[in-house]
């Protein structure tokens, strides 16, 4: 299995939904002023985190208009994070994604409803197998008007399934790229263990649910 160092996670995941228990400096982010990425070359960035980033970034890297996804690390506290480090669930930081879109083509909304879509979105810390703060789910907002649109499409899914949604609403501050081998980790190894039981159904079920969204070259 991917993951190493779960039992020691879960064993202080709480200390990131327990308001009372946040880390003075994890609280230091999630009160910060939002920092917006600018458009470059047509292209503009978003940020989430949903459990794996091998799982994620494969499923956006099948949205139209989406021209690439880097798998990293944000949310948290710790300067330079490494894979190793992030599996201890100390750095503050989740698995996450650099979504690099065309706002011509898939717009911010869109890729929101793509996020809560492709996710059990009741599943607090963590995401299927996957479990601890640092697979918890997070989405990053760069703006007001991003953050309305996340709480807006949060609040309606909560009272659409009468339940809680477990993902936390962050003011974007900083990605933190993973390391190489992590990129493009799903589709350079379609037969790893981890890949086939989890990545590939994963991916599999979004696309069923989103056809329309689809570039027409995502198969698997």
């Amino acid at each position: 299995m991917k993951k190493l160092f779960f039992l020691l996670s879960i064993a202080v995941c709480f200390s990131c939904h327990n308001q009372a228990q946040v880390n003075p400096k994890q609280q230091a982010v999630i009160d910060a002023e939002p920092v917006e990425v600018p458009i470059k070359n047509g292209k503009a960035r978003a940020y989430f985190a949903s459990g794996c980033f091998w799982c994620v970034e494969a499923i956006y890297e099948s949205v139209r208009g989406v021209e690439e996804v880097i798998s990293g690390y944000s949310g948290g506290f710790t300067e330079n994070p490494t894979y190793e480090l992030s599996n201890t669930g100390r750095t503050g930081h989740a698995e996450a994604v650099e979504v690099i879109y065309d706002p011509n083509v898939v717009n911010f909304s869109t890729l929101v409803d793509v996020y809560f879509g492709s996710q059990n979105p009741t599943q607090v810390l963590g995401q299927g197998p996957d479990r601890g703060p640092q697979y918890r789910s997070i989405i990053f907002y760069q703006n007001s008007d991003q953050k309305k649109i996340i709480e807006a499409k949060k609040e309606a899914l909560a009272k659409k399934l009468d339940a809680t949604i477990a993902a936390e609403v962050y003011p974007f501050q900083k990605f933190w790229i993973a390391e190489g081998y992590h990129q493009d980790f799903e589709k350079r190894n379609p037969n790893q263990r981890y890949v086939r039981a989890v990545s590939i159904p994963r991916l599999n079920k979004f696309k069923s649910k989103f056809p329309e969204l689809l570039k027409e070259n995502s198969k698997h």
